[in-house]
């Protein structure tokens, strides 16, 4: 299981026991301790092996301060209708009554570009498309870079991954008590409509038109050859 789903299935968890009145800073508070918990099992107060062996030379959690990239990390959008709030805590997005909030990281879409100016370059000294998809070596160059925005994690951008979450990066959009409809996804929708076939068509459209994703759209990552999709996705509409 990958750190992200790993971390979802944590996250799920935070809510399902999440009490109705729960405030977006309850959440946020018991989230990141969840996560938090995971860095700090039993064995935590073992001696614990070299870094070059089978585990850390430092405790986990002294490690992962320095080492972001390592964390257990996801993302999530709720709706409160005790509160008539909803949170985006990292990288997701919302339609409310048709209008887009998004709450991206604040490197994506300069790495996206970088990404797509070493795609051309490939393009030019006579790379396929699918040569490229089959070793995005565009994204490789990016990598390092990515790495080192990272270091921002939970600073500069919020995200959910067991260290304390900079609330003033988390949107909080509050409801009047007016009927709304809200659609609420994560961000492997790049087109997000207000229905779910809507969000898919344009998603299969990217990919059929550009699955490079360096046209009008950009991103740090294509569609990997037998993927309808180049990133997790989440869809849910409701209204109130």
């Amino acid at each position: 299981m990958s750190n992200g789903r790993y971390a979802m299935t944590v996250v799920s968890q935070v809510i399902r026991k999440m009490a109705p009145e729960t405030s977006c800073h309850q959440f946020c508070l018991a989230a990141t301790r969840a996560i938090h918990a995971v860095y700090t099992p039993s064995w935590y107060l073992f001696p614990l092996l070299s870094r070059r062996g089978q585990g850390w030379s430092d405790p986990p959690l002294l490690h992962l301060s320095s080492h972001p990239e390592e964390r257990l990390c996801a993302s999530a959008v709720i709706y409160s209708n005790r509160r008539r709030e909803i949170w985006l805590v990292g990288d997701c997005q919302c339609l409310v009554g048709g209008e887009l909030c998004e709450n991206p990281k604040p490197y994506e879409q300069r790495l996206a570009e970088m990404r797509a100016a070493k795609v051309q370059e490939l393009l030019a000294a006579g790379k396929t498309p699918n040569e490229i998809l089959a070793d995005d070596q565009a994204r490789a160059a990016i990598i390092t870079e990515m790495l080192r925005e990272m270091q921002q994690q939970n600073k500069t951008y919020a995200v959910i991954d067991g260290f304390p979450i900079p609330e003033t990066r988390v949107s909080v959009i509050v409801l009047d008590f007016r009927p709304w409809e809200i659609v609420l996804a994560s961000d492997g929708y790049p087109f997000l409509c207000p229905t779910l076939a809507e969000s898919e068509a344009r998603l299969d459209e990217q990919r059929r038109n550009d699955p490079l994703n360096i046209g009008d759209f950009k991103a740090t990552k294509g569609f990997t050859p037998g993927n309808n999709s180049f990133d997790d996705r989440t869809y849910i509409r409701f209204s109130v």
